[in-house]
């Protein structure tokens, strides 16, 4: 199940509420002021704070 784009519109970082991004491979939602990454499994997006993955300001800065 891919995860639909259009849901980008509505959700939002639980830690900041902020707006999220999809990452390069498509797995991965990112918030890139708080440098976190949110797994994406079966299409549904985990946006559990203690589930998150750190990133570096330099994988940030690949998203753009």
């Amino acid at each position: 199940m891919a995860f639909d784009k259009k849901l980008l519109d509505v959700l939002a970082c639980p830690v900041c509420k902020g707006k999220l991004v999809l990452g390069e491979s498509k797995s991965q939602l990112i918030c890139r002021f708080d440098r976190l990454a949110y797994d994406i499994k079966d299409g549904i997006p985990v946006l559990i704070e203690s589930k998150a993955t750190a990133l570096s300001v330099e994988e940030v800065d690949a998203t753009r």
